[in-house]
């Protein structure tokens, strides 16, 4: 199978699946290595395909635009969770996590939260890692690239943040 006979095989197959495909799963389907999925990823995105990695794998987005929004927030470890529901409860879905590092700049990480299951293995593996969020380089003060339902969804979403003392305005 060619390069790009392979590439379209992976966007039937993204296009299809509403769970994440691992790069391994692809790489056994194709039988190629996981690092050639990976550059086919790359390449896949570059040409305008919005594909989501998580640690569970890929999945193919189809964003609207007009659908996303950016809130700035500041928090601790501790209320992570409570941030997460308060956009997941009120029609969003955390898309990405931003911090604007004094040394490195913008460091930006996707994290594909659309559900509270995934908030809370996020959580979870915080935990149970001893790690920290992305944000403690900030002082707390991330960005998070967010997808919404519609425009009183993302009021909703302000409201909330608002109400937990977390939105940065």
């Amino acid at each position: 199978m060619k390069n790009e006979q392979r590439r379209n095989k992976i966007i039937e197959l993204l296009k299809q699946n509403d769970l994440p495909i691992s790069a391994t799963t692809l790489a056994n389907m194709f039988n190629v290595t996981r690092q050639i999925i990976v550059a086919d990823i790359a390449i896949l995105r570059a040409a305008g395909y919005t594909i989501i990695a998580s640690n569970r794998g890929y999945k193919l987005t189809l964003i609207n635009q007009d659908l996303i929004k950016r809130i700035v927030v500041q928090h601790t470890k501790n209320d992570v969770l409570d941030e997460f529901y308060a956009i997941l409860d009120n029609g969003g879905k955390i898309i990405d996590v931003i911090v604007e590092h004094p040394i490195y700049g913008q460091i930006s990480v996707e994290l594909n939260i659309t559900s509270r299951y995934d908030a809370e293995e996020f959580v979870e593996k915080l935990n149970n890692t001893n790690s920290n969020p992305l944000s403690l380089l900030t002082q707390g003060i991330h960005i998070h690239t967010i997808e919404i339902q519609n425009e009183q969804s993302y009021s909703r979403i302000l409201n909330k943040l608002s109400a937990l003392n977390i939105l940065v305005q």
